[in-house]
């Protein structure tokens, strides 16, 4: 497969999946963004939804309007067209975060285990910048791409019955903010006060695929102001 190659293949009856690359890199997040942009813009009759992942796209629709033969040779033109994506403009987002304590019990587990300390682990992981590849496991978790691999950790033993919504953790070389309460077994280096998926906003989520999310230390006192202050709410 050539790196501006289309493969198609059915996933049941009724969903199509668009392999765009092979791997987990920009140029491939590009092309998935680009044919997510022209569906929004150009939904097909009898498409029920479409899902973006990291490498590849998936199509849900009506299989009494489509076969599989016809959505693939819709899917097929509207890729020749997309182009690279790069000409979309992501949206940058700043997440406050405070790290260590309560909030980041691992973070001492994720400096020892890179042989830094607590300080450096938390400086490399503010400085950088980070790609949103997808929205997965629960609504609104975004996995960020661009993490240093100096502070890249291993997923713990036996997950937490239950992770904070918040919480920002380090799986491998990604990093992540767990949007809802739930079970996970991330390395845990810190949380935000805002909110990153919330039923009553339109649209929920705070973040989408392809934006950009800088992370900015704050302290336990500027924490315990913004929960105070109601801002982890958000504005879209």
């Amino acid at each position: 497969m050539n790196e501006n190659q289309l493969v198609l293949r059915p996933m049941g009856d009724s969903a199509i999946v668009a392999e765009l690359g092979q791997k987990m890199d920009q140029e491939t997040h590009f092309r998935v963004k680009a044919l997510a942009a022209a569906l929004k813009k150009n939904p097909f009759r009898g498409m029920t939804g479409y899902v973006p992942a990291f490498t590849t796209l998936t199509v849900f629709y009506d299989p009494l309007s489509f076969s599989f033969t016809e959505m693939s040779r819709r899917l097929q033109s509207l890729a020749e067209d997309i182009g690279t994506g790069e000409e979309l403009q992501p949206k940058v987002v700043e997440i406050p975060v405070c790290y260590g304590g309560e909030f980041g019990p691992d973070l001492p587990f994720v400096a020892e285990y890179n042989k830094l300390s607590p300080e450096e682990v938390i400086r490399i992981h503010a400085s950088g910048e980070y790609l949103v590849y997808m929205i997965g496991f629960a609504p609104g978790f975004p996995y960020l791409g661009g993490m240093s691999e100096r502070i890249a950790a291993p997923r713990k033993p036996s997950p937490r019955v239950k992770v904070p919504a918040g919480s920002v953790g380090i799986a491998g070389k990604q990093t992540g903010i767990y949007s809802l309460d739930s079970p996970g077994g991330w390395q845990l280096i810190g949380r935000t006060p805002l909110s990153l998926f919330r039923v009553d906003r339109n649209p929920p989520g705070l973040l989408e695929m392809g934006d950009i999310v800088r992370f900015r230390p704050i302290s336990r006192a500027e924490y315990e102001r913004w929960e105070a202050g109601g801002n982890h709410a958000y504005q879209r």
